[in-house]
């Protein structure tokens, strides 16, 4: 009994020390956030101040930049979850020819670096004289986040019992009132969390970006460009911000799925 103790209390202490490891750097984040800095240099900490936060937005450059972050991130999340969400329901639910090759096609997509993603889209966009900016970034970010959209749908449609939607075509429903009433809400979690991933994929993505970009800047590429001179406050105080709403996010998603089962 005493090795077992012994052993829980390892896992235990293993588990926190993971814990502790994956959190500081955020920690540091939200820290330095009310660093009350006094020179450039926001490496130590000098006091503490709330002026950051009312001064969030007066960098007018770092404002645009978090702006088309958000925009291209909306945009191609949208975008990216239709089409998986069909794509992921003809892999789950139907058989037909090409099945396999696109089965292919969408895990090889995932397992391809970024930077040759980010490569292979430049010289496409570069050979079809294709000017780089806001729409080349949010089809580069549609085409790598699809396939995680596509994998966790597929994942959801292949658990669904058919039974139902046979259930409801024989009560008389259509072709579209089955899926709206009964497809769709069954794989709506995994809809949901394909969402969330290409959302973050997309508003931290900076190799991908830096390709296919232009004169478009968003907030990673601009906190990259900003290591030089010293990266201010307001850059750890957005990042807290939407480290905030992606936890509520991911909190009311999680008591959205209690509820439901």
């Amino acid at each position: 009994m005493r090795g077992i103790r012994a052993g829980d209390r390892l896992l235990h202490i293993y588990t926190w020390l993971i814990i502790v490891w994956l959190s500081s750097p955020i920690a540091v984040m939200i820290l330095f956030g009310f660093n009350d800095k006094k020179s450039k240099s926001n490496t130590t900490w000098q006091g503490f101040t709330l002026r950051w936060y009312s001064e969030l937005f007066d960098i007018s450059d770092l404002t645009t930049a978090l702006w088309n972050s958000l925009v291209i991130a909306l945009l191609s999340t949208i975008i990216t979850v239709v089409i998986g969400t069909m794509l992921g329901l003809a892999l789950g639910r139907h058989r037909f020819r090409g099945q396999g090759a696109t089965n292919f096609l969408v895990f090889a997509a995932i397992s391809t670096p970024e930077l040759v993603m980010g490569a292979s889209l430049l010289s496409l966009f570069v050979s079809g004289n294709v000017p780089r900016d806001g729409n080349t970034i949010i089809i580069a970010h549609v085409l790598f986040s699809l396939s995680f959209v596509v994998v966790t749908v597929r994942a959801r449609v292949v658990t669904l019992d058919p039974s139902l939607e046979e259930a409801a075509r024989d009560l008389g429903a259509t072709a579209w009132g089955t899926f709206r009433q009964v497809t769709l809400p069954a794989i709506m979690p995994g809809v949901l969390a394909g969402g969330m991933l290409a959302f973050a994929l997309s508003i931290d993505d900076y190799v991908v970006t830096s390709f296919v970009n232009g004169s478009t800047v968003t907030f990673p590429l601009w906190i990259v460009g900003a290591v030089k001179t010293g990266i201010p406050p307001q850059v750890n105080v957005m990042g807290t911000l939407i480290f905030c709403i992606g936890v509520l996010i991911a909190i009311g998603n999680a008591v959205a799925a209690r509820r439901r089962s």
